[in-house]
C-alpha cells in the first residue's frame, strides 16, 4: 500500500502525457516524496527477450557527475596484484581465499566485482552465487581486466556498470534531487548513449521501448527520448 504522500504526487502526473526530460526533473524537484535527499533514477524498458543469453544487455559508462552511491569493490586477483588492488581502493581483495570464503558463507559483501582474466576459471565455482546478484565480472562490463589498478580506480571515480534484469529492464541512478538539473541531464544523455551502443545484434525492431524517471520514493514519469 502506497503512502498518502506518494498517492498525492502520483495524482498530479498526467498519465496520458509523455514528459520531456526537463519537465520530469522539474516535477520531481517540486514534488519531493521524502525529507531525505532522494536519488533520481531512470528505468529503461528494453525490446529484448531476457530469457535469451545473446540478448542480455551489459555495459559500463563514465557518467560526468558521480557520487550517487558509494560502492564496495571486490577484487579477485593473483598474489602479484594484491597490493595494486589495495592501493587502487578495493574494499575486498583476494584470490582463492576470497573465493572460498564466498563459497562457504554464501555471502557477497560488495556491490561490484573486478577480476584478473587468470582468475575467471576459478570464479566458475561461485558463479551461481555471484550471477543471480549481478556480481559476476564480465568483459562486456569491463570488469575483467589485466590492469586491475586502472579498472578499480575508474570505478571509484564514478564509472558504473549496467545490465538488463529478468524483466528486460535497466535501472540506474542519475543524481540526487538536490543536484543542478543540468548535471542530471548530462548523466542521462551519457547513460542513454552507452545503452544504445550495446544493443545486441540479435535484437530486431525497437530497442528502447520506454523510459521512466522517478525519485527513490516517488512515482514514475514517462519521458520522451
Amino acid at each position: 500500500m502506497r503512502s498518502k504522500k506518494y498517492q498525492s504526487i502520483k495524482s498530479k502526473i498526467d498519465t496520458s502525457k509523455i514528459y520531456t526530460l526537463d519537465e520530469a526533473i522539474d516535477f520531481i524537484k517540486a514534488n519531493r516524496a521524502s525529507k531525505f535527499d532522494e536519488t533520481i533514477e531512470v528505468h529503461i524498458q528494453l525490446g529484448i527477450d531476457p530469457q535469451k543469453t545473446e540478448q542480455q544487455v551489459r555495459g559500463s559508462v563514465n557518467m560526468p557527475y558521480s557520487g550517487v552511491k558509494k560502492r564496495r569493490i571486490a577484487a579477485f586477483v593473483t598474489p602479484a596484484k594484491i597490493e595494486e588492488a589495495k592501493e587502487a581502493g578495493a574494499d575486498l581483495v583476494g584470490g582463492q581465499d576470497l573465493i572460498e570464503k564466498i563459497k562457504t558463507t554464501n555471502k557477497c559483501d560488495f556491490d561490484v566485482a573486478v577480476a584478473e582474466p587468470a582468475l575467471m576459471k576459478d570464479l566458475a565455482s561461485i558463479a551461481k552465487i555471484l550471477g543471480p546478484k549481478g556480481l559476476m565480472p564480465s568483459p562486456k562490463s569491463e570488469t575483467v581486466a589485466a590492469d586491475v589498478k586502472k579498472t578499480i580506480s575508474e570505478l571509484k571515480k564514478g564509472k558504473t556498470t549496467f545490465k538488463s534484469d529478468a524483466g528486460g529492464n535497466c535501472h540506474q541512478g542519475l543524481g540526487k534531487v538536490s543536484w543542478e538539473k543540468e548535471k542530471i541531464k548530462e548523466n542521462f544523455d551519457v547513460l542513454l548513449t552507452a545503452v544504445k551502443k550495446v544493443k545486441p545484434q540479435k535484437v530486431k525492431g525497437l530497442f528502447i521501448k520506454k523510459v521512466v524517471l522517478a525519485s527513490t520514493m516517488g512515482p514514475g514519469i514517462k519521458i520522451k527520448i
